[in-house]
């Protein structure tokens, strides 16, 4: 399994309302980010949470979205929010280096 994004790339997190257990807050989504880590491949909690253990890994990344880039009102606007987030809620904004 290779990492599709690398720390440094800018990414989007899908506008994406699947029903049942999501792991992703609703406050990221449709918002952008920069991956800083790829924490690897680890058994999906939105599959874990029905018992679904057969199911293949999936990849993981901490992404740091802006403060003011969640929330418009934000008191302290450059502060970094860090949200680990699955691949397949992640969209790159650019090619990889």
């Amino acid at each position: 399994m290779t990492a599709a994004l690398r720390p440094g790339m800018r990414v989007r997190v899908r506008r994406w309302d699947p029903p049942g257990h999501v792991r992703t807050p609703f406050y990221t989504r449709g918002k952008i980010g920069e991956v800083v880590a790829e924490i690897g491949p680890m058994p999906n909690p939105e599959h874990l949470a029905y018992g679904r253990h057969d199911r293949p890994p999936v990849r993981f990344y901490r992404v740091a979205f802006p403060a003011g880039g969640l929330w418009s009102n934000a008191t302290f606007p450059d502060d970094l929010v860090i949200v680990d987030l699955a691949e397949h809620w992640l969209e790159p904004l650019e090619q990889q280096p």
